[in-house]
């Protein structure tokens, strides 16, 4: 019996705002034998709208990445529908800023759903369907290299997003499927509209502040690379070395004079 062609795709969780959306724009105009793009997001007619703007077909998945039937559903309809997953770009995540213990601990733990817990579960769903040279996306952030006074929670998260990816990437390399870690410093995204919410800012985000378009064009070359981290701009990649010869103590006291 004949085997139908698997429908090439690609993969992108966040995608109703932010760096999900850019990586949308962005992919639509470099992969032309591509079948679909998969706009994954809670908000219909963001993706919806989206979904209008790009070249090439584009379905949208409406879900929340923390629910388990969401998931479920996700896994049926990878099955269903025969894919061959060309790249996954995990953008689902967000942060609050503030004191641990000033701050709703069930935001705080939906941080850890959502920016750990479920672009652990997506990765892995997503592997069995990734076809060879593949590559896969992880939005972790600056906020990985250190801990962060008033981002206790969101660096933390972002610690482990590097953490596992690098792991990752080294168990997939015999299947020939690439992982990049992305880590940006701040960019003009909604991010800063949740993650101020309660009153605390990121003073430095007005030296360091980047646009998503830059932000995900060096990613996709570095992900093209085969790199396995992608940080954009001069001064976040200088933070990331000073980082790792300057005692976190020292990065801590002087980030809390800043703010």
């Amino acid at each position: 019996m004949k085997q139908t062609r698997k429908k090439k795709i690609v993969i992108i969780t966040g995608a109703s705002s932010g760096l999900g959306q850019e990586f949308a724009f962005q992919l639509d105009k470099i992969f032309h034998a591509l079948d679909e793009i998969w706009l994954i997001a809670r908000r219909k007619e963001r993706l919806t709208e989206l979904g209008r703007l790009l070249d090439l077909p584009a379905k949208p998945v409406v879900m929340d990445v923390t629910k388990e039937q969401d998931i479920q559903d996700f896994v049926e309809m990878l099955e269903r529908e025969n894919v061959s997953v060309r790249m996954l770009v995990n953008c689902a995540g967000y942060g609050l800023m503030g004191q641990f213990d000033a701050l709703d601990i069930g935001e705080q733990l939906g941080m850890l759903e959502v920016n750990c817990k479920a672009l652990t579960r997506l990765t892995y769903e997503c592997i069995p369907y990734m076809c060879r040279n593949g590559r896969i996306i992880q939005l972790a952030s600056s906020a990985a290299f250190v801990p962060q006074k008033n981002f206790a929670i969101y660096a933390a998260t972002k610690s482990y997003v590097l953490s596992f990816s690098r792991a990752l990437r080294e168990e997939l390399k015999e299947k020939s499927i690439w992982v990049t870690a992305v880590c940006p410093g701040p960019a003009e995204t909604e991010f800063f509209d949740i993650a101020e919410k309660y009153g605390t800012t990121l003073a430095v985000k007005k030296l360091t502040i980047v646009s998503p378009k830059r932000v995900v064009k060096d990613a996709l070359l570095d992900s093209y690379d085969k790199k396995a981290l992608s940080v954009c701009s001069f001064p976040i990649k200088a933070f990331g070395i000073l980082s790792k010869v300057i005692p976190h103590g020292c990065i801590l006291h002087i980030m809390g004079r800043l703010k």
